[in-house]
């Protein structure tokens, strides 16, 4: 009788799995994709001793993910998208051990009006600069500006987030995003709201971007950064960016204006990011300002030279002075369009009032100066 009931379970599995394919195709459009990005890397300085290791999710984060559309006619769409990151070196989920946390949200998308979606999301200034900028290229989330302060590498979403995202309007799009606090009577407590454009004509491209977060520290709370706030299990990581500019106490307000731009000549590309960004802390507050110029050159089909400089002026209420100056290089060789060898260098020398080096993602340097070299591979599916 068991014999009979685990034969029955089975075929009725299979059965199931083989319609599957009928059935996403019966709902609309279904996509699986993903990224793996993994590779090994050299560090300089980590706590005062220098450090061989794996490195996952460098160039792109590693993550697989579930994509659909239904069309409802008159050109209006159901849109979804389920993202998952992980550690392919250990298998770990990553954002917090998340199950989509990259992104998950639903919505509606139509041709004429644009896409209104719920969930958890990027937001304005992340979508609309920094693509521009060399972490979000060609340098790694390693190679974003001091502690990611300022959200152009791709390493933060807003939770209970409600976006919007225009259409293309010849070569000019813009767009906005609120996360709210889910929380009774905190109406601002741990809330986020962006804003971004952007305008695309040939080889030229400009961006605009501004976002601010209310008191993302705020204990025990469930709101746009998540319950455990700017702490370990978020991807918010605001704390470690004011304590690179000396700042002190619990945030309670961070805004950042960023803006950017690029121009193609040939095979070459120059591009120019600039972010304001500012804390408001009890203690102390603290401000910044990132200047980057970044290039890169296609000195083939197949092979993708990039550069950049990246300088950081900080300025406390202590009166200190934090400065930073850091350079990316990078060289992409793509074996087909889904596979690339890649090999990334990345310096930093911490100046003024700042005392410790600091990488994007890294454990501290014991001096003023930190170098990373990694070298990996990536396959897109």
């Amino acid at each position: 009788m068991k014999n009979r009931h685990a034969a029955t379970f089975a075929l009725t599995t299979l059965a199931i799995l083989a319609a599957l394919p009928t059935l996403c195709a019966a709902q609309g459009n279904v996509t699986l994709y993903g990224i793996v990005d993994t590779g090994v890397a050299y560090l300089s300085n980590q706590g005062g001793g220098q450090a061989w290791k794996t490195q996952s999710s460098n160039l792109s984060g590693s993550r697989w993910g579930l994509r659909g559309a239904e069309d409802l006619g008159d050109g209006l769409q159901a849109i979804f998208l389920l993202e998952n990151g992980f550690d392919i070196n250990s298998g770990a989920m990553a954002q917090g051990k998340r199950e989509f946390g990259r992104q998950a949200y639903v919505g509606l998308k139509s041709r004429r009006y644009g896409a209104l979606t719920f969930g958890r999301q990027y937001e304005s200034v992340l979508q609309y600069v920094g693509r521009l900028s060399s972490a979000a290229q060609w340098a790694s989330i390693v190679g974003a500006h001091v502690a990611g302060m300022d959200d152009l590498a791709p390493a933060f979403r807003v939770n209970n987030a409600i976006k919007y995202t225009s259409v293309n309007y010849n070569g000019f799009s813009f767009g906005g995003l609120y996360g709210a606090s889910n929380q009774a009577g905190e109406f601002a407590t741990n809330r986020a709201w962006s804003l971004g454009a952007r305008y695309s004509h040939g080889p030229l491209v400009l961006a605009l971007g501004y976002f601010v977060l209310n008191h993302p520290a705020a204990p025990g709370t469930a709101g746009a950064v998540g319950a455990s706030g700017a702490g370990t299990g978020s991807d918010y990581r605001g704390a470690f960016a004011l304590k690179a500019l000396d700042g002190s106490g619990t945030i309670t307000r961070h805004q950042t204006f960023a803006a950017g731009g690029s121009y193609i000549a040939g095979r070459a590309t120059l591009g120019l990011v600039y972010s304001h960004v500012l804390f408001d802390a009890t203690g102390a507050s603290a401000r910044a300002d990132n200047y980057e110029i970044n290039g890169r050159y296609q000195a083939s089909p197949a092979l993708l030279l990039g550069a950049a400089y990246v300088y950081t002026d900080g300025r406390s209420d202590t009166g200190q002075r934090p400065k930073y100056h850091q350079i990316n290089l990078g060289a992409d060789y793509f074996l087909s369009k889904r596979t690339d060898l890649y090999l990334v260098g990345l310096y930093q020398r911490a100046a003024g009032d700042a005392q410790n080096a600091e990488l994007n993602m890294l454990p501290a340097s014991s001096t003023n100066v930190q170098t990373e070299v990694m070298a990996g591979i990536r396959h897109v599916f």
